[in-house]
Order: C-alpha cells, then sequence, then structure tokens
C-alpha cells in the first residue's frame, strides 16, 4: 500500500508519527536531557502534545522525566534491536567482521541505507578509524560514502530518483559528488564493478571501500566497508589488495542470509 494513497492515509496513526518524531529528536541534540520547549523547537509540535508523549514513554519506561526535562532510557534500544533481530543480519555478519578485521587489522563495519543516510548497524573497531566517533547508529550522508554509494547502486530508477529529490547533497569535501549527474555516473561505476572505493568525499584524510551484502531475494540489504588514511594504502592498493576480501566477506554474509551467487538483482552486473 502506498503510504500517500488514500487508503494509506485512512490507517495513518498521526499520534504514533508523533512521537517517532519526538524519539528522534533526541538522537540531533547537543544534551541527552531536554524539556518540552526544546522538544517543540526541534520537531515543530506544540508544547502540550510533546509534554503529553513524552509523560506516555515515561510510563512505557521509554524515557525520564527531572525537573521539567527528559531523556530517554535504555528500553529504547530494544525498538532497534527488534528491527536487526528481524533481518538476521548483525547476527549473520559479525563473525566474518571479526574475521576481516583480523586478516587486515583494521576496523569494518555494516550499515543500512534510511532516508538520505547510511545507519551503522554493526562495528568491529581495530583503530580510530575517523575524527568522529561513529558507533552503531550513527549516520553518514549517503552520496558521501562509499556505503552509500553500494547502497544507492542497488535501487531502481524510481527509487533513485526519490532519494535525489530528498537528499542535500552537501559538498563536505572538495571531493564530494555533489550534483546528482556525478552521483549518478559514480553510481552506474559501482553498479558495473560491484564495489566502491571513496577517496576523501566524506572528510579530507580518509579513504574508504565498500561492497554489496544481498539477502535471499538478490537485494542489497547492507554494505560492507573499511576505512584508512591516505597515508595508509593508496587508492591502487586498496583495489588490489583490500577489495578482494572485503568481497570475499560481503559474499560470505550474503550466503548466510540465503543469497544465492548468481542470483542477484539485475542492478549490479
Amino acid at each position: 500500500m502506498e503510504p500517500n494513497s488514500e487508503a494509506g492515509r485512512r490507517d495513518h496513526l498521526q499520534t504514533l508519527e508523533r512521537g517517532l518524531v519526538v524519539i528522534s529528536a533526541f538522537s540531533h541534540a547537543p544534551t541527552p536531557w531536554l524539556t518540552a520547549s526544546d522538544l517543540a523547537r526541534s520537531t515543530g509540535l506544540s508544547v502540550p502534545t510533546v509534554r503529553r508523549i513524552m509523560l506516555t514513554l515515561e510510563r512505557l519506561g521509554y524515557a525520564r522525566g527531572s525537573a521539567n526535562r527528559f531523556a530517554l532510557t535504555p528500553k529504547v534500544l530494544g525498538l532497534g534491536y527488534a528491527y536487526l533481530a528481524s533481518v538476521n543480519l548483525t547476527g549473520a555478519a559479525h563473525p566474518h567482521m571479526e574475521a576481516l578485521s583480523g586478516e587486515l587489522a583494521m576496523g569494518t563495519s555494516l550499515a543500512t541505507l534510511d532516508g538520505t543516510d547510511v545507519v551503522y548497524v554493526d562495528r568491529v573497531q581495530r583503530r580510530l578509524v575517523t575524527s568522529n566517533l561513529l558507533a552503531v547508529g550513527s549516520r553518514l550522508p549517503a552520496h558521501a560514502t562509499a556505503m552509500g554509494h553500494v547502497l544507492l547502486a542497488d535501487l531502481d530508477d524510481t527509487e533513485l530518483d526519490h532519494y535525489l529529490s530528498a537528499a542535500t547533497l552537501d559538498a563536505l569535501t572538495h571531493q564530494t559528488l555533489d550534483t546528482s549527474a556525478r552521483l549518478r555516473g559514480r553510481l552506474d561505476t559501482v553498479r558495473d564493478r560491484g564495489f566502491e572505493i571513496v577517496d576523501q568525499e566524506l572528510e579530507i584524510g580518509r579513504r574508504s571501500a565498500a561492497a554489496p551484502v544481498r539477502d535471499a531475494s538478490g537485494q542489497v540489504v547492507a554494505a560492507l566497508a573499511l576505512s584508512c588514511g591516505i597515508g595508509d594504502f593508496s587508492v591502487e592498493v586498496i583495489a588490489g589488495e583490500l577489495v578482494p576480501p572485503l568481497r570475499r566477506t560481503a559474499d560470505a554474509i550474503s550466503r548466510e542470509l540465503g543469497h544465492l551467487p548468481g542470483a542477484q538483482a539485475a542492478s549490479f552486473s
């Protein structure tokens, strides 16, 4: 059912939508404790509405309140774990990621596409990967990451058009693909070769590579990635020495999810 169809609108629960919007607002806040006014400003909802939502979350154990301020509780993590458990993605991937990180002495990451961002769903860290702390749940703009390019390359034309209409292709460095034409061109390359290497498009001084992870239907459900400093490996070495074990590991995870070689979707050759 299309969410914007008449039937979709009829089944839409605005209260649930508002509750999820308020929960999501905490992920962008500079402090874990927020007032109803803080949340109202960041969500566009009224203060009384926000207050009712937070009091409901508090009664259910998803939030706690003190002196007119609110914070989420660890119970909220269960919402994310419910998703991970439903696809068995991290359970299948993590042992393979550990093995790859041990083989290459590098950290590895697993991410999925959510809107215009990639979201980290698992990490195996061997050393500092970037100047920013990227934990499970962290988000990065898809257009500037190797993981994002791999995930975007599997979208069909309609899905990619929708992404491009919603995304802000900010130039995070002088290397970032900041136009639709440049990004589309890169995605064609990713589809042809079956992996991606990004050279300082997200952050100056960092390079990364990613390969697709597929489910039983052949759809790309995640991207497996590694990252290094520009002084560690050249793009040529990444392509010749790091990408082959990265792709083998992504294929092994795909087999764990039921993917059969040769059954991949048409997006990738």
